[in-house]
């Protein structure tokens, strides 16, 4: 085990429909290096998570509500994607100002595949250089962020990847950023 994120409180926020390996592989490496992991949903009780979008998979526990949880409770943000998982958040007014609060703080995100969508909804994206699963690029530029096509992309402690097959360089960068800590505020994305 890995010591660089000791003592570090990382929330992982995802709901039905997350992609499985999205949510594990991120999860197993943050905790590899001594971080705890909370996976905050919309209601108690367990997610389904899916394999490639279709498929159900296992599913996982929730450790707490997010209409109960702050982000001033944590150090950094986890959002996984799946097609269904970023859409269902974005409908919820206590997820999407949990992860406005993230970005208004100064604390590292990171966000793979469909999962900026819940930033577009959150109003962060603005300003931000990031990548993305390729069917919501459009939304991303059209909310004023400056979309590329890259493995793994960091902007100022927003870590993004495109898929799974980024997992490897996503998860090492991730644990880089999350070891760095509070980053400076983006002035144009930091308020909705």
């Amino acid at each position: 085990m890995g010591s660089t994120l000791i003592g570090r409180a990382v929330a992982m926020l995802a709901a039905d429909g997350v992609e499985q390996v999205e949510l594990v592989e991120p999860r197993k490496a943050v905790e590899a290096e001594g971080a705890t992991v909370t996976l905050v949903s919309l209601s108690s009780g367990e997610i389904q998570a899916m394999n490639s979008d279709l498929n159900p998979a296992d599913k996982f526990p929730v450790d707490r509500v997010v209409s109960e949880t702050s982000a001033a409770e944590f150090d950094a943000l986890i959002l996984p994607g799946g097609t269904i998982n970023p859409d269902k958040l974005r409908l919820d007014e206590s997820a999407v100002g949990f992860v406005r609060d993230f970005f208004a703080a100064g604390k590292p995100v990171g966000v793979i595949c469909h999962g900026p969508i819940t930033l577009i909804e959150a109003g962060v994206a603005k300003g931000r250089t990031l990548t993305s699963y390729p069917s919501i690029r459009t939304d991303l530029r059209n909310a004023g962020a400056n979309v590329v096509d890259q493995e793994v992309v960091n902007d100022n402690g927003l870590v993004s990847s495109r898929n799974p097959d980024d997992l490897p360089a996503f998860c090492a960068k991730i644990v880089e950023e999350f070891a760095e800590g509070k980053h400076k505020v983006h002035d144009e994305g930091a308020t909705a």
